[in-house]
């Protein structure tokens, strides 16, 4: 299978190297200079994954991000930011971005990550699902449904990145169990020891799961944290 790559970037110069990088390993690339571009693109093209610079015109990398993951929830994005500022990460995260790369980056990283994430891909749609009540699972009053990406909480709709929903069927695949923030990285990001990025990735994701599934995300029921170790999924 080729997948498909939409890059958005307003700066030329990284936006056609970004391309030909990725042309070269083989995936179909397009590509967007501003926000409003970046949605109609997203719309006509259905890319698997998105490389989102969050300073870009018309419309701002956060807001492409949002419209993005309610129209596309399937579809992984990458956000690319100048800014170091763990707010800056945080909200994008919230927004539904999967992962994000700092600038300056390494494209080789940046290839690595876009790597892990369609292989975790094709592996999950290649593996048979072995009971039907993993299609949809009911808790707490949640819903979650992870062929047709849909969640509800009290019958109200949540908004959740494609990420988040590999997550939590991780989690529920290993309820009750001490879940270390280093196997989610390999099991659902695909990076392997060697090259295995921080672990706040993990903790910014868990933080925004919280908010959209706890009544008080102070004090969790469902995701528990476990000192020193990881999460317990114990709904």
């Amino acid at each position: 299978m080729q997948h498909k790559i939409l890059i958005v970037e307003d700066e030329e110069i990284i936006r056609l190297g970004l391309q030909d990088n990725f042309e070269l390993e083989n995936y179909i690339v397009e590509t967007a200079a501003d926000g409003e571009e970046a949605i109609a693109k997203a719309d006509s093209f259905q890319p698997h994954l998105v490389i989102l610079d969050l300073m870009i015109p018309k419309k701002s990398g956060f807001e492409v991000c949002r419209v993005i993951r309610k129209k596309h929830p399937e579809c992984f994005i990458i956000m690319l930011t100048a800014k170091t500022e763990e707010t800056s990460k945080v909200a994008g995260l919230e927004m539904g971005a999967d992962d994000y790369v700092t600038k300056p980056f390494s494209i080789l990283e940046l290839l690595a990550r876009v790597k892990a994430f369609l292989r975790r891909a094709d592996s999950t749609s290649q593996t048979s699902v072995p009971a039907a009540n993993q299609d949809s699972i009911d808790f707490c009053g949640i819903h979650l449904d992870f062929k047709k990406y849909e969640a509800t909480k009290n019958g109200e709709a949540l908004e959740m990145s494609a990420r988040e929903f590999q997550i939590l069927k991780y989690f529920w695949q290993h309820r009750g169990e001490v879940v270390l923030r280093e196997d989610l990285l390999q099991d659902i990001w695909g990076y392997t020891p060697d090259n295995m990025p921080s672990t706040r990735t993990i903790d910014n994701h868990i933080v925004n799961l919280r908010k959209k599934l706890e009544d008080d995300q102070a004090n969790p029921k469902i995701i528990l944290s476990i000192r020193g170790a990881g999460y317990k999924f114990d709904a």
